[in-house]
């Protein structure tokens, strides 16, 4: 695909402060991007929540530095000897390589940390943040298809996109391979959907981040089986991805919650 979308010379006024080109990422432009819808998803719902711009741009900073830690630290651990071995490599390419449920198992703690020092209702804003997360998640999906990474296996069968950017990140080029990032994203923006849906008819606050949880656990469960980015690990080689494994975990506690918050958070009507 298209890796980067374009470069240009820095003009001369700029120069000394920024490199002699100015290189813009898909992957990067298509996160900004989700981060702005996603920002002005929350934005619709501000008198629920009592919230305004200083509020809710908090809120997308503390998400950041959640999403940013965990996802690095959880990729770090995809192949942890080899950071070990030369700590130096963490500090590299430190805009790529993330891993989604880091970002997830981390970046929601924090989340709720932040909603309760700001007196906000945690449960409820859970669900709102939900829909936000998902959208910035999409796009990122369509990052990972214009940048490369993700990728699938090579495909036989005629419906195989094949990447020939030498920056791409897929593995080979010039080949079909199967599109786990369309996948994924298709998979991602029909969540959104059911989550805006739903949004004013869930029976429970906090249904709609489980519901997320859950959908695309299982939605990831069966993608991972096209992947073919085997540099991300296996529990159980050629069986069970890294992914999969903490999906399986993820699954069985979203179900845990479920039954609990059920009874514990209805909402009231």
């Amino acid at each position: 695909m298209h890796p980067i979308l374009f470069r240009f010379k820095t003009p001369g006024f700029l120069s000394g402060i920024f490199p002699e080109q100015i290189t813009l990422y898909s992957y990067g432009f298509l996160i900004l991007l989700g981060i702005i819808v996603a920002y002005f998803a929350l934005w619709m719902r501000r008198k629920e929540f009592k919230l305004n711009h200083d509020s809710i741009s908090d809120l997308f900073i503390w998400a950041f530095v959640g999403i940013f830690v965990g996802g690095k630290v959880f990729f770090y651990f995809e192949d942890i000897g080899r950071y070990l071995n030369d700590p130096s490599q963490m500090f590299q390419n430190m805009g790529s390589g993330f891993v989604f449920y880091g970002s997830f198992l981390v970046g929601i703690p924090v989340l709720i940390w932040r909603f309760k020092k700001m007196g906000l209702p945690v449960m409820p804003m859970l669900d709102a943040i939900a829909i936000c997360g998902a959208i910035v998640h999409g796009f990122g999906k369509l990052g990972c298809l214009m940048s490369g990474c993700c990728h699938g296996k090579v495909c036989h069968n005629g419906w195989g996109i094949q990447f020939s950017d030498p920056a791409s990140s897929a593995d080979p080029l010039n080949t079909p391979l199967y599109p786990t990032q369309i996948y994924d994203a298709l998979l991602i923006f029909s969540i959104v959907g059911l989550l805006l849906f739903l949004y004013s008819r869930k029976t429970f606050h906090g249904q709609l981040m489980l519901l997320y949880a859950l959908i695309y656990g299982v939605g990831r469960t069966i993608t991972e089986i096209y992947r073919g980015d085997e540099a991300r690990g296996y529990i159980i080689d050629g069986i069970l991805t890294h992914s999969q494994f903490i999906a399986l975990f993820i699954l069985i506690g979203s179900y845990v919650l479920w039954k609990r918050w059920k009874i514990k958070y209805p909402v009231n009507r």
